[in-house]
């Protein structure tokens, strides 16, 4: 007679299930597929970091409950900030994309992408007075092909995703995505040098240059140098999310 099953025992069957589950998901994540976010602008418009359209109105689709399923389904809110209280606005930025917003002597504080502050900061609001109103849209949430450099060597022109970890003059222990330029042994007249630096590079062994698609708003190797081979993370493979933006990423 077979013995009756206790909730203990239906409890270490769906622990063992949920342990497999998650050790499956950090091999894949480790191995073949990482999601990666993409924070700022520099590789737009190939990627959208978050970014801000400020003519945008509220609707009918930014009430809730309706306003999280088009946050879920665009990566999109639409919100109107009024000040709480009269003083000049302050912009700190951060490492994220955005920039923490302040007013005055106010403890309240806003999320705000930093291509939106560049008009707010310094700006003097009066009290329930409109601070800011527009849509903030996530940036693009891609995957990372983590296995194809194993079989074959990167190209030019392919999307890198790649470590700072021993690279002067980068936040160390983080990750950039920028487009290969240039790899090791090959030479490259830059599209758009950078004064007072070199306008035509040659590749050392394990070396290779990676700029962004948006030169203007970039931070890339044409000043910090180039990317060592063992810091290769992999290459873009396609958006994910937000739902609306899926795409293969070329």
């Amino acid at each position: 007679m077979t013995a009756r099953k206790t909730w203990q025992d239906y409890g270490r069957e769906w622990l063992d299930t949920l342990v497999v589950a998650i050790s499956v998901a950090m091999a894949f994540r480790a191995y073949f597929y990482e999601p990666f976010k993409i924070p700022t602008g520099s590789m737009q418009e190939t990627l959208w970091g978050y970014h801000t359209d400020s003519t945008a109105e509220k609707g009918a689709w930014d009430v809730f409950p309706l306003s999280v399923l088009k946050w879920a389904v665009t990566g999109s809110r639409t919100v109107d900030w009024t000040a709480p209280v009269s003083g000049q606005v302050r912009c700190i930025p951060r490492q994220d994309g955005f920039a923490t917003v302040k007013v005055g002597t106010s403890d309240e504080t806003w999320s705000l992408p930093t291509d939106a502050c560049r008009a707010l900061h310094g700006k003097y609001v009066r009290a329930g007075e409109t601070l800011w109103k527009g849509a903030i849209t996530t940036g693009d949430f891609i995957f990372v092909n983590r296995w194809k450099w194993n079989f074959v060597q990167p190209k030019d022109d392919e999307v890198m995703i790649f470590s700072t970890t021993g690279i002067r003059d980068l936040p160390q222990g983080t990750h950039y995505i920028k487009r290969m330029k240039a790899r090791p042994g090959e030479t490259y007249a830059l599209e758009h040098p950078v004064p007072g630096r070199p306008s035509v590079v040659t590749m050392g062994a394990d070396e290779y240059f990676a700029c962004g698609d948006n030169f203007n708003n970039s931070f890339d190797s044409r000043y910090w140098g180039t990317v060592p081979r063992g810091n290769l993370r992999g290459c873009a493979s396609f958006v994910f999310w937000p739902f609306t933006g899926w795409r293969i990423i070329k």
